[in-house]
């Protein structure tokens, strides 16, 4: 089994980094939603503004509001403002076609963006 892309949402904004909180990102459910992205999922978390990657879970933030928020210990690492990138990523044999998004700078969603599986070359 080999680790492979899922999903993405792409030039997301922290718009909240909380360090008074247990853990996680909280996303937008419909951004959720819209990426194949589950309540408790693990995320990867890959910071365009400051280099920072972390991996954390999601938890479902209010519908249509935009929220991207970093809690705990992560705030340290991703401020409000910060540009992301949101990834998870399924264990199977052979890669499939992800699910990924763009987002605006609201996080609105904007597109999905066509990321496709390519079959590696026998030599």
């Amino acid at each position: 089994m080999r680790h492979f892309l899922h999903s993405k949402i792409h030039k997301a904004t922290v718009t909240e980094a909380n360090l008074d909180y247990v853990g996680s990102v909280t996303i937008d459910e419909a951004l959720m939603e819209l990426a194949d992205i589950r309540e408790f999922e693990q995320v990867h978390i890959v910071d365009n503004t400051n280099g920072a990657r972390l991996v954390t879970y999601a938890i479902r933030g209010e519908r249509d509001s935009g929220v991207i928020c970093v809690n705990g210990a992560a705030a340290h690492l991703v401020k409000k403002g910060d540009e992301v990138i949101l990834l998870t990523y399924t264990m199977a044999e052979e890669p499939t076609d992800p699910t990924c998004i763009l987002v605006d700078e609201n996080n609105g969603f904007v597109r999905y963006l066509r990321e496709t599986a390519r079959t590696v070359p026998s030599f």
